[in-house]
Order: structure tokens, then sequence, then C-alpha cells
């Protein structure tokens, strides 16, 4: 038992770092370099804490009592008009097995981040005061369960992620930066059209006459709640349950990025200093998947499983046109770009399996995905801090100038492919095990498996054209991982070994909750059905 507000801790610690960082003099950069580390290493502790304290075997997705370290209270209460009602909004936050993995992730890649943010030598004052408001709104989203503090915590990384691209990034960062802006923009508009007609969906008439509306997530995911005088709700008929279910299945697609949203992201990733790249493709495009799973499918369960088969049809695409994209690129950023197109795509082909295997192969692979997908960023940053260059026809040889490093690189590349006893393998293959096992997606896992030798094809490739060969004279003078860079890699290489080789602790993790997943959609889907029939 934890008898403080651990979640709340968690979360706004970096606004606490932010406000302190605010009374600095900006002359005082190696302080609030080391300041942020601090802070980002103190906020991985408590995660850790988190997990050490929390209990494997509550199952649930609707229930409160299924959440765990809950912290709630009245934040908004208004009476509005005759026809609004009373508003209320609670402060609810709550965690079970698919959050718990997802704070886990965003504390180890915001540590290594910051550590990776040394290198910064532009307005640091300012560029740290972002990273640790982008910080917050990252954390704040995998533990809000109040739909419009969701919605905060999801606008909140908008601003800091914006500013972070556009100013410190590459030659086009304010292109860069203002298609992320519009991108995400409009999947957030999005977004909150469906809030808002799920909230007023969501009205309740008291005894007294009062309406009353809420926007608590787990009110809105109960399927007892979804009758009054027998209509269908939240939101009726069932076209506009369809039309909600798309407009808020895109909204979150968009961060995924699935096809065809996702052009936004090699232009973000290319543009983005190394550690924002690592913080984009390790967190940021986890909550896209991460919103569908803990909102969307819960919420509309009937309309899930009626779309299934175009969920896993769209993740084919990504898993097979991203790595065709890959394959095609000479610059070493934008192949790792593409290939985070790619691998996504597997999580939402594990998703549409719905099953045991296949969501909690898309969920480990969410936090795997995020582990190595950070690792070759920071592999791709190395290297370009010294030879300012990505060109990939560019380098050759660079096995004996750089052994280490491309020991490293050979790990991460190896993972991204999925060679057994790294954690890219398991994921992907309980993907594949949960989409052969649903028969209306097999034909869809089957063709999506061309995914595998494709990654291969592209990676083995790329690893062939910069480290064997003859390295290029210019080239002599590289040297190879200093002390800071093995800080950064070594944490990385442990936990994909070790979830390559012993993945129990995370599948058990997660399990409770990812059958309370699959449990929730099956009955509540066919429930809802029942009742619209009616």
């Amino acid at each position: 038992m934890i008898n403080f507000p651990i979640l709340s801790l968690i979360t706004f610690l970096p606004i606490i770092g932010m406000m302190i960082i605010l009374f600095i003099p900006k002359r005082q950069s190696l302080f609030i370099k080391s300041f942020t580390i601090i802070i980002t290493a103190i906020q991985l502790a408590l995660a850790i804490f988190l997990l050490s304290n929390y209990n494997f075997s509550l199952a649930g997705i609707n229930d409160i009592k299924s959440f765990q370290f809950v912290e709630k209270f009245r934040w908004i209460e208004i009476d509005g008009f005759a026809w609004l009602g009373k508003i209320k909004i609670d402060y609810l936050l709550g965690v079970d097995g698919l959050s718990v993995p997802m704070i886990l992730l965003t504390t180890i890649i915001t540590f290594i981040a910051s550590i990776s943010s040394w290198t910064i030598d532009k307005s640091i004052k300012g560029y740290f005061l972002m990273f640790l408001l982008l910080d917050t709104g990252m954390i704040g989203v995998f533990v809000a369960l109040d739909f419009f503090l969701f919605y905060i915590f999801w606008e909140l990384m908008l601003l800091p992620m914006y500013f972070l691209i556009g100013i410190w990034g590459g030659p086009r960062r304010e292109y860069a930066a203002i298609k992320f802006f519009l991108y995400t923009l409009l999947g957030s508009v999005l977004i909150l059209l469906v809030m808002i007609g799920l909230y007023f969906s969501s009205m309740e008439t008291l005894a007294d006459g009062t309406r009353v509306f809420t926007f608590n997530m787990l009110e809105l995911m109960n399927p007892t709640n979804y009758t009054q005088n027998g209509i269908l709700s939240p939101l009726n008929p069932a076209n506009l349950r369809l039309i909600a279910f798309i407009g808020l299945f895109i909204g979150f697609a968009i961060k995924i990025p699935m096809f065809p949203f996702h052009t936004w992201l090699p232009d973000a990733h290319v543009e983005a200093p190394t550690a924002i790249s690592v913080i984009l493709a390790g967190v940021l495009l986890k909550m896209g998947t991460y919103g569908i799973l803990r909102i969307s499918y819960p919420i509309f369960p009937d309309i899930t499983k009626d779309l299934l088969w175009w969920i896993a049809l769209f993740g084919a695409i990504n898993i097979i046109y991203g790595a065709l994209t890959a394959m095609a690129q000479k610059d070493f950023k934008k192949l790792i770009a593409y290939s985070s197109v790619s691998h996504m795509g597997y999580v939402m082909l594990g998703m549409a399996a719905l099953n045991t295997l296949g969501i909690s192969g898309a969920i480990l692979q969410m936090f795997n995905h995020g582990t190595i997908t950070a690792m070759l960023f920071l592999l791709v940053g190395v290297i370009y801090d010294r030879a300012h260059l990505r060109d990939i026809e560019g380098f050759g040889g660079l096995g004996k100038q750089m052994p280490i490093y491309t020991g490293f690189t050979t790990v991460a590349f190896f993972a991204a492919i999925g060679l057994p006893g790294l954690s890219g393998f398991i994921s992907e293959a309980l993907v594949f095990l949960g989409g052969f096992g649903n028969n209306s997606i097999r034909i869809i896992a089957i063709v999506s498996t061309l995914g595998i030798l494709l990654g291969a094809g592209y990676m083995l490739w790329t690893l062939q054209r910069v480290f064997l060969g003859n390295l290029p004279e210019k080239w002599n003078q590289l040297t190879d991982v200093d002390t800071r860079e093995y800080i950064m890699f070594i944490p990385l290489v442990l936990i994909i070994i070790f979830l390559g080789v012993y993945p129990s602790p995370m599948l058990n993790l997660m399990n409770s909750s990812v059958n309370a997943i699959v449990d929730v959609v099956e009955k509540s889907g066919l429930f809802l059905k029942s009742i619209g029939s009616l």
C-alpha cells in the first residue's frame, strides 16, 4: 500500500523542476542540464517503486476497483442552464496493466533523452523547460481516467514538441514543426468533438430532475450505463456511434502514425534534435495505440468488433509500406523513421486480433519498439555528432574505426529485425500468433509476415553499407563511444536482452488487463448489439 499520491508526484514532478529552473540564471547551463537529469532520474525511481508495489492479480477495464493507486476528487462542478445541467469533472488518476508499462517506458526514455540532451548548446534554459513540460504531458496521458483531464494532457504535449522541433531542429525545422502541429491538431479536434458528444450522451437525470453529465471514462465504458429507457447510450443511433468511433480512431491513428496520416513523422524525425526524436519514436507514437485500447475499444466495443478487419488491414499496410519505404532511404535517420511506421503496424495487427496473445503482443511491442527505436535514434545521433552526415552511402568500414559503436548498432538492428533472444522477437511472435488465431484476419496476418523479410533486408543492407568495406580516409579521426554514450546505451541493451530472454515479468504485468480488454469488447459488444436490435 502507498499512502501518498504517487501518480500525481510522477506526473507533476517535471513541473516542479520547471518552476525551479525558471529561477536559475540561464548562464548556469551545466546546473540546468544536471538538474533535469536528476528530476528524470527521480521520476524513473518513482516508476520503479510504483511497479514494485503493483498488484498483478487485479483485473478489469471499466471498474474503478480494478485500477490501482487511484486518486480522485471533484475538480470542477458548475450548475449550468436548464438544458446543460450540472457539469462535473473529476481529477481522476489510476493505473492498470496497460498503463504501468507505458509509464515505465516513458520514464526510461525521458531519463535517457535528458542525458542525450547534454549536447544542446542553444537557448539551453528554454529547451529544458519545454523538455520537462513535455514529460508531464506524456505521463499524464497514461494515468488520466477522466476524458477531460486526458485531453488536457494530450494537448499539453503539442506545444512543447512544436517548439522543440521548430527552435532546436535542423535546417527545415519550421516546416517540420508546422506539419507536425497541423496533423496533430487535426487529430485533437476529432478527439475533442467525440469527447463532447460522449459527454452529452452520458446524461443522467437525478430524482430532483437535475441533469448530470460526466467525462469519467470508466462510467462511459460501463455497458450497464449504456441503456436509458431502452435507448442505446452513449451516442445513439448506431450510425452515430460508428462516426464517433471513426473520428476518435483517426485522431489516435494520426499519432501512431497510421497510413495515410504518417507523412508528418519522417519530417519531424529528420529535423528534430536527437533527444526529441528519441522521445517522439519511443513514447509519443505509443500514445495513439494506447488511446485506442484505453478509450476506443471499451467505449465502442460493438463498433470495434465490426471494424477489426479494417484495423488489421491498415496495420498490414503500415508494415509493408513502411518497410518498402525504409528500404529506399539514403538518409540514416529517415530510414529509422520509416521503420517505426512499419513496426507500429505490428501493434495495430495485434490489437485487431482481439485475443490475449495478440493484444499482449501489441502492448509488449509498444514497449519493445520504444526501447529499440530509442536506441536506434541515439545511434544515428552519435554518428551525426561526429561526422555531421547521415548519408548511408557516405560511410563504410566504420566497424574497424568504431568497434564498440558497431556492436551497439548490431544489437539494435537485430532486435529491430526480430532476432530470437532479443526483445523484438517475442512481441512480434505473439502478434502473429494472435493474428493467426483470429479467422477473420488470418490472411492479413499471413501477408504481413512479408514485413519480417523486408525488415531484415533494409536493416542488413544498411549494416553492410555503413560498417563493412573500406573506410574513407576522412573518417579516420572518428572516435568511439564515450562515457556519456555508454550510460545511454547500456540500460537499453540490458532491457532488450532481458525481455528477449525472459519476457514473463512484463507479460504477467499486463495479463489481467489484457484479458479484461478482450472480455469487455467481446461481451459488451454482444450486449450492445442485442440492445440495438430491440
